[in-house]
């Protein structure tokens, strides 16, 4: 099973649960999401495998979401997938996908058991 990392090499959590993953002995396929943009399907299927609450994969902190001009909680799931898409600094990250399971990497230890 092929392991993914969307990853931002910016990012300190990131750079920690790729480290995670690897001193598991696990290589994984890393997608630089800012140099590689997410597609619309791309992101509602990153949606779906960490559970189905789009509000989990975007971030609120970013100058593109505010300038959005809304709360996180009054927007919908295509919303959230438009504007990921348009914008990928927005998604949370890091996103760690094996299979058909993901996980947020916000603690870092929250994608080990993936790799069980």
């Amino acid at each position: 099973m092929t392991i993914t990392i969307w990853h931002n090499p910016r990012c300190s959590k990131s750079r920690e649960t790729l480290d995670l993953i690897r001193k598991k002995g696990v290589e994984p396929a890393i997608r630089d999401y800012l140099k590689q943009p997410p597609s619309k399907a791309e992101v509602e299927k990153l949606i779906d495998l960490v559970g189905g609450d789009a509000h989990t994969l975007i971030r609120d902190g970013e100058a593109e979401f505010k300038a959005l001009g809304k709360k996180k909680t009054a927007l919908g799931k295509a919303d959230i997938v438009k504007a990921i898409a348009a914008h990928p600094i927005l998604l949370q990250r890091p996103i760690v996908v094996a299979g058909a399971r993901a996980a947020i990497g916000r603690p870092p230890e929250a994608v080990l058991p993936l790799l069980r």
